[in-house]
């Protein structure tokens, strides 16, 4: 089996060395324990203190107060034709590292495209771009781990041509039926036909809405970086992401957990305090060589 490596790394002085590493705890988990056995992809998160830490073989995740242009954020191709994502700080960063690492893993060079019947009635069979974290990506559909917030993700049903009971069409269940997006989430599509991309947008209106994006005559990097830059995805998450309800609730989860951490931390401080004071027997032992 192999094994995906990220490595995440902050260039914000905005972010302690002790939330970087409860932020790559939380993603490690979310990666083994809810990623891999429904897309069977299997990845490690790790933090390093810089780049230059960081070995051969792990693909960044870089966070950055400022990433200079709305479209430089999100998932790109180094020289070498391998992933690395930049990550916009906010207060709910945890939930942008976890949108972008879930789209890096679910499509690592970012043009993957899939057949599928369109949203859009008369359209017919179009070819859908794999980013399996935008239609639900508003922060209110998300879910906490560790008491931080990450993101929600379809699994491969989302691409089913017709909804069938008892099937999970994305992890937390928000998303109820094939090629439906949430309040907040989009949808990108190449009609074939027209050779136009198209979406359909959740954003601040009260139902979707169908929008044309036209030819994409030219790109410098992935069908993924030239969406995503049109769209503004990763800084409309970082924005939205320490308004909602989600990440207030988050918060009081975090306060909890560090709690418990930290009484935990005195009991596991005072057991090693009596180890190193006293005389330890582990056993007694009775005629032997």
């Amino acid at each position: 089996m192999l094994v995906i490596n990220l490595a995440l790394v902050s260039q914000t002085r905005q972010i302690t060395a002790s939330q970087l590493t409860r932020v790559a705890a939380a993603l490690q988990k979310q990666a083994i324990r809810d990623f891999a056995p429904i897309w069977n992809i299997h990845a490690t998160v790790d933090a390093f203190d810089s780049l230059h830490d960081v070995p051969p073989g792990y693909w960044p995740m870089i966070v950055k107060d400022d990433i200079q242009q709305p479209g430089a954020a999100g998932v790109h191709l180094d020289h070498n034709g391998q992933p690395l994502s930049l990550i916009e700080y906010s207060d709910s960063w945890s939930l942008t590292a976890s949108h972008e690492m879930l789209e890096m893993l679910g499509d690592p060079g970012g043009n993957r495209l899939v057949a599928g019947q369109s949203p859009k009635p008369g359209q017919g069979v179009v070819e859908f771009l794999v980013e399996v974290a935008d239609p639900s990506e508003a922060p209110e559909n998300g879910y906490t781990i560790n008491g931080l917030l990450v993101s929600d993700f379809f699994t491969p049903h989302f691409y089913d041509p017709v909804a069938a009971p008892g099937v999970r069409y994305s992890f937390t269940g928000t998303v109820d039926g094939p090629r439906k997006i949430l309040s907040g989430g989009y949808i990108s599509w190449h009609e074939p036909v027209s050779d136009h991309w198209w979406q359909q947008v959740w954003f601040g209106t009260q139902e979707p809405v169908f929008r044309d994006l036209g030819r994409l005559t030219a790109r410098a990097g992935s069908l993924r970086s030239a969406i995503d830059s049109r769209t503004e995805t990763i800084s409309r998450i970082a924005n939205s992401g320490p308004q909602s309800a989600l990440f207030a609730t988050a918060l009081t989860r975090t306060a909890a957990v560090k709690e418990a951490t930290a009484a935990r931390a005195d009991r596991w401080s005072g057991r090693i305090e009596e180890l190193q004071s006293q005389p330890v027997v582990e056993g007694t032992w009775e005629d032997g060589e």
